[in-house]
């Protein structure tokens, strides 16, 4: 796992940095079938070596292995044991159940929201796609100036460029499963 990974990181930064194998083996002093059995996952590479590589691109070795401690490749929650990233007020609290996957391309949250808690005046615009799913309550949307009225199973999928806004207007709790794409950035 840890090989493939160091691997993968490798090549991508080389190939970011429009350099071959051998501009590598020459800008690191490691050389060329090193660097290419380290790429095809074929050999963990010593600290040393490591270190040689990270030089080469300017970053420190940590870079290639951050990642093997931060995040799993699979998260399994229960019911009602994701984590709470987001309070506010008392009126919305949003549950992560994907926090803690290693490069996300995607986020799901389920939202608590408190009678009528809403996104705010303003139109909120961002980069990709998000979709809603109510699971309990309802739910009012606004996109680019058209209504949507979401009950308990209804979903709405949209392009986050487009302004919208949302609304609890249930008596009581609304409960919505989001999934966003890109995932946002939650670093603590």
């Amino acid at each position: 796992m840890v090989k493939k990974m160091i691997g993968k990181k490798l090549k991508a930064t080389r190939l970011k940095n429009d350099m071959t194998i051998q501009d590598l083996a020459d800008r690191s002093k490691v050389s060329s079938n090193m660097i290419s059995r380290i790429e095809r996952g074929l050999t963990v590479p010593s600290v040393e070596i490591l270190m040689k590589l990270a030089n080469a691109f300017g970053m420190s070795i940590n870079f290639f292995v951050e990642e093997a401690e931060k995040g799993s490749t699979v998260v399994f929650t229960p019911s009602g044991q994701g984590e709470p990233i987001f309070f506010f007020e008392d009126k919305h609290q949003i549950t992560s159940l994907t926090q803690g996957i290693r490069d996300p391309n995607f986020a799901v949250f389920y939202d608590t929201l408190e009678k009528d808690c809403s996104s705010g005046e303003g139109g909120m615009i961002h980069t990709g796609e998000e979709f809603a799913l109510v699971l309990e309550g309802r739910l009012e949307f606004v996109i680019q100036g058209d209504h949507y009225l979401l009950e308990k199973g209804d979903s709405l999928t949209f392009k986050a460029s487009l302004p919208h806004t949302w609304k609890n207007v249930n008596d009581g709790q609304t409960l919505v499963m989001w999934v966003v794409s890109p995932a946002p950035n939650l670093a603590h």
